[in-house]
């Protein structure tokens, strides 16, 4: 998506710092810098801008999966989940940046747990990180958000996290959250959170938001907890193994 200024947001991350004047070991919280962008660039919505704080603070985690950028992105440290420093580098951790072996490895684990018979996933982001790859088997034409090289992996709403936030063909908003094993009645609570944040901070008129949850067993619990849900879809995954021909030489 392009920018909704002549610049775009990570360039006014770097604009906002000269404006208000920030010292090396003064402590920023995140509700100021939303004010800040609110103020002069009220376009720009809060998901967006929580993000951008992860993308360029060198110890957030979540940094990897934006595409975080040597020295471009490298701008703050994260104190906590809600407060920010500026980046010291003669002090600080090296920052953390994205692996270019993530896919690969992920492939190879749902290679591997299909061989040997396994019915479900080891971990919740390897579930999350091959999905975000795979939308389409979920849905045809759903694909991972995207706005200014934030994409939807582990998409900020107000302190916590969506595993992974799509837009389906039509341009709407589909939230979607995982379980590796069993997926219980509480994760309703926590999808409708999620999905009624989008509604409030990130739609455009005309926009709508559904959620789907992905299990490797949907609950006899959840499904009753969804029957009367509307806008909320159950799915669960099964992991297969194909097989291609190796050419001989």
């Amino acid at each position: 998506m392009a920018s909704l200024y002549d610049k775009p947001v990570r360039a006014l991350m770097h604009d906002m710092v000269r404006d208000i004047d920030l010292k090396p070991d003064t402590v920023i919280s995140r509700d100021r810098v939303r004010s800040w962008f609110r103020e002069n660039y009220p376009k720009i919505k809060d998901g967006t801008i929580a993000a951008h704080l992860l993308r360029m603070s060198v110890n957030s985690k979540s940094r990897v999966h934006y595409g975080a950028k040597p020295g471009e992105d490298d701008l703050f440290f994260q104190v906590d989940p809600k407060h920010f420093r500026l980046y010291r580098p003669q002090n600080d951790p090296a920052p953390i940046y994205p692996g270019d072996d993530a896919e690969q490895a992920v492939q190879e684990e749902v290679q591997e747990l299909a061989e040997e018979g396994s019915p479900e996933f080891a971990y919740e982001k390897d579930l999350q990180n091959y999905l975000a790859r795979n939308l389409h088997l979920i849905e045809s034409g759903l694909t991972l958000f995207e706005d200014e090289g934030i994409n939807g992996l582990e998409f900020p709403v107000g302190g916590r996290f969506i595993d992974i936030l799509a837009t389906d063909s039509e341009g709407n908003y589909v939230v979607i959250e995982l379980k590796v094993s069993k997926g219980y009645d509480r994760v309703v609570g926590q999808l409708l959170r999620y999905m009624a944040w989008i509604r409030k901070n990130q739609t455009e008129p005309g926009q709508s938001v559904r959620g789907i949850i992905v299990a490797r067993h949907i609950s006899e619990d959840l499904l009753l907890a969804c029957s009367g849900v509307q806008g909320v879809q159950l799915f669960e995954y099964e992991l297969s193994v194909s097989l291609r021909e190796a050419r001989l030489e």
